[in-house]
Order: C-alpha cells, then sequence, then structure tokens
C-alpha cells in the first residue's frame, strides 16, 4: 500500500508557495507543505499537495521559529 503522506521528490523541488513564490518545507510527519514567507501550511491529501490559500491552515509563531533555525 502506498504511504498517503509521500511526496514525488522532483514534484517538491518545482513546488512554491502560490501566495510567496518562495520554496515550501516538507513536514513529512505533519504531510503538510509549509510557507515560511506566507506562514502556511497547505496539507497533503492522498499524495497530492492542495495548493490553494483557502484549505491551507496558519502556522503558529513557534512553527515559523522551527523554519528558521
Amino acid at each position: 500500500m502506498p504511504d498517503e503522506t509521500a511526496i514525488d521528490a522532483r514534484m517538491l523541488e518545482l513546488l512554491v508557495c502560490p501566495l510567496s513564490k518562495n520554496p515550501l518545507v516538507w513536514k513529512r510527519e505533519r504531510s503538510e507543505l509549509w510557507s515560511s514567507k506566507a506562514r502556511l501550511a497547505y496539507p497533503i491529501r492522498d499524495g497530492i499537495p492542495i495548493m490553494l490559500p483557502s484549505e491551507a491552515r496558519r502556522l503558529s509563531e513557534d512553527e515559523v521559529q522551527t523554519l528558521s533555525l
């Protein structure tokens, strides 16, 4: 059975935040792609990144801090 949290590494290299146009950080344990600039977490559902800002959740200040470490 395929890993539903997996995302193709080549696709990840191509994806950018639709708002900031900056690269994204894959958070496998959360099944999300994080944008530090936009402070949003885009969900990955069934291996498909949902790149709609309306579907993203806002990152907490602590989560944003982990991205800059």
